[in-house]
């Protein structure tokens, strides 16, 4: 395989060694979460995957990966004028790759005790009619109004206003939606949406649907990020992997563990950002 994928901290090394970033037909900068850095110690990244298929359509493709294990889009607006402005003021790429929201999300159902996040506390309440009453409406809107939407905006003019990558398309990755279950990474820890519907006495009959409900809360926050800006796209990934059995621990379906997925899981959503970026770059 010719294309390559590598984490910026590691480009120096990489130059010293031969490296030419110009050989490649593309250049991508990659950004986000651990959808954009890896499922886990030993399962590969989007990027790794994305070059991949890159490479087997006959495209050669730089990716510079700026991602980190468990950032939030709060953390990524806060470092935009770090190592990212770095980049965009380095190199003109192609496009740039942007995972988040996710974690924000799940943080805010699983970190605060319960009833204090994004989930009621359903301990001696009623069964719902459906799972998604579960969630609190005026805690997603904060989340989104206060703290994604004004992130993103950090980052999107931080591009805009370079000198190299004004016009440079911005691709959106739009997750899909996991199961919830006890399935960590690594090992012996603690699952994420599992421990957050545990610990706020959510009965596992409405999980399923209070899932779906999260992560279409998710998309839609994510999908938002679009409106009046140019060379804002959205990759369609929801709907695109096998799910996981509720009561598997470990490696299931398309996904690695409860939120990440496995390599063939890395490998269809690579095929969906391939064709959607094909279709703009």
């Amino acid at each position: 395989m010719s294309s390559l994928a590598l984490y910026g901290r590691d480009y120096a090394a990489a130059a010293a060694n031969g490296l030419d970033p110009l050989r490649y037909k593309y250049r991508f900068l990659a950004e986000g979460d651990s959808w954009m850095d890896r499922s886990s110690a030993t399962t590969g990244s989007l990027p790794e995957f994305l070059a991949q298929a890159m490479d087997a359509g006959g495209d050669e493709v730089l990716i510079v990966n700026l991602s980190m294990f468990g950032h939030t889009m709060r953390h990524i607006g806060e470092m935009v004028q770090g190592e990212f402005a770095g980049w965009i003021d380095f190199w003109n790429f192609d496009a740039i790759l942007l995972s988040a929201a996710g974690n924000d999300f799940i943080d805010a159902a699983r970190d605060e005790a319960p009833g204090q996040g994004l989930l009621r506390d359903m301990a001696g309440q009623p069964l719902p009619a459906q799972g998604y009453d579960c969630v609190k409406q005026d805690a997603v809107a904060s989340l989104v109004t206060d703290y994604l939407d004004p992130n993103f905006k950090v980052l999107y003019e931080a591009v805009r206003n370079s000198a190299k990558n004004a016009a440079t398309p911005i691709f959106l990755n739009l997750y899909d939606t996991p199961v919830a279950r006890d399935a960590p990474a690594p090992p012996g820890r603690t699952a994420w949406l599992f421990e957050a519907y545990r610990k706020n006495a959510i009965d596992p009959s409405l999980w399923t649907d209070l899932t779906d409900g999260i992560f279409n809360d998710v998309q839609m926050a994510i999908t938002g990020w679009q409106k009046d800006r140019s060379g804002v796209h959205l990759v369609p990934t929801d709907g695109t992997l096998k799910p996981a059995l509720p009561g598997d621990k470990g490696d299931s379906g398309d996904w690695i563990n409860e939120i990440h997925p496995n390599a063939k899981g890395w490998k269809k959503l690579a095929k969906v950002w391939r064709e959607t970026m094909l279709g703009v770059i």
